[in-house]
């Protein structure tokens, strides 16, 4: 009897452990046009995903293994693309193809309280880098502006009954995975994630910290709020609001602001068609975060409409017409040189993701 018993408790803390692998592929290629025809062939330069203009170009292509237990779970990510070019341009050259590279241990048996550490998403915002989690086919501003990936510790807790998400976090900086050369202290974060009920999400997220080196240390302080709203299976709607503050100088009291509300609805008529609207604006009069050529700085207001074919739950076809507004002065490049206040552009693009398990 107590040899049994001892079988059956190994056998369920290898059982703890013992979880499945993963395997998935994705894909996003576009074209995009431009109307500004900037002779550079880029979209603006706080333009991070789909940013390549008037060319065929792959956004993401990524390769992932995922695997999962009650215990133990890991992620690694492989990646290319314009994404990675524009958003990883700041990383050391052997770093810029890791989308994730992450590992998480359950500290307690009985509660979802994880550690997780490495190349982690990011913990801010309701957009992703892939398309296919997202109502529209080009991020907002906010999204592109905002990190995308961080790198660091997280340790988090759900509750029992899911409805509530709590984070704290450790990072390296703001989206970064090399450490800031010369930078001695970590960057923080938290977030709290709220599910009253099936309909209604509701998050708060933020960052502590600095991207700059000691010598030059300037504080940024920020938050994003957003909520979620879905009625029916067939219509949801994303409010969300960003707000950051960040010192103008070393150990300054005077800081310099910015902020952006966006708002994106997205409709099923058919199961294998949707449509989505965007309207945000984003002002950063000070440019932390986006330069501006007008002396008024960036102000701009965004509006976009796509249309998906949705053939099967694997593909996306879209198509996105959208119009970027400066409200501050001509911030938009043009072909000769000059500069405009409007940027209109027109954007198809086709996802496709594959998944295989390989064991339970």
């Amino acid at each position: 009897m107590a040899s049994a018993k001892a079988d059956s408790t190994l056998l369920a803390r290898q059982n703890e452990w013992q979880g499945q692998l993963e395997s998935s592929v994705y894909i996003e290629a576009y074209y995009q046009y431009d109307f500004n025809k900037p002779a550079n062939g880029l979209r603006p330069a706080f333009v991070y995903s789909f940013h390549r203009n008037n060319i065929p170009s792959i956004n993401l292509a990524m390769v992932k293994l995922n695997y999962n237990s009650m215990r133990f779970r890991a992620n690694a990510a492989a990646m290319g693309g314009t994404y990675s070019m524009a958003n990883m341009a700041n990383e050391p050259i052997y770093l810029r193809n890791i989308f994730e590279a992450n590992f998480g241990f359950k500290l307690l048996k009985q509660k979802q309280l994880w550690l997780d550490a490495g190349v982690l998403p990011s913990h801010i915002g309701f957009e992703s880098a892939t398309g296919k989690d997202c109502p529209t086919l080009t991020r907002s501003v906010l999204a592109d502006n905002s990190p995308y990936f961080e790198t660091g510790l997280k340790m988090s807790y759900t509750t029992d009954n899911e409805k509530l998400l709590v984070s704290i976090l450790v990072l390296n900086g703001w989206q970064r995975i090399k450490w800031i050369n010369g930078n001695t202290l970590p960057s923080f974060g938290w977030q709290v994630q709220g599910k009253p009920n099936s309909k209604l999400l509701i998050n708060s997220s933020g960052f502590i910290g600095t991207d700059k080196a000691d010598a030059e240390k300037k504080l940024r302080y920020f938050h994003n709020l957003y909520l979620t709203y879905s009625p029916t299976e067939k219509f949801t709607s994303t409010l969300g609001f960003d707000l950051g503050v960040e010192q103008q100088t070393k150990n300054s009291k005077v800081y310099s602001l910015w902020y952006s509300p966006a708002i994106i609805a997205r409709y099923l008529p058919l199961k294998q068609l949707a449509i989505a609207a965007r309207a945000e604006y984003y002002s950063d009069k000070h440019g932390v975060i986006v330069s501006a050529v007008s002396p008024k700085g960036f102000q701009t207001l965004g509006y976009s409409l796509n249309i998906d074919a949705l053939p099967t739950n694997d593909m996306i076809f879209r198509v996105e017409g959208k119009l970027l507004q400066s409200v501050s002065g001509k911030n938009f490049e043009t072909t000769n040189g000059t500069y405009t206040t409007l940027s209109p552009s027109i954007a198809i693009s086709f996802c496709y993701s594959f998944t295989h398990k390989f064991f339970q």
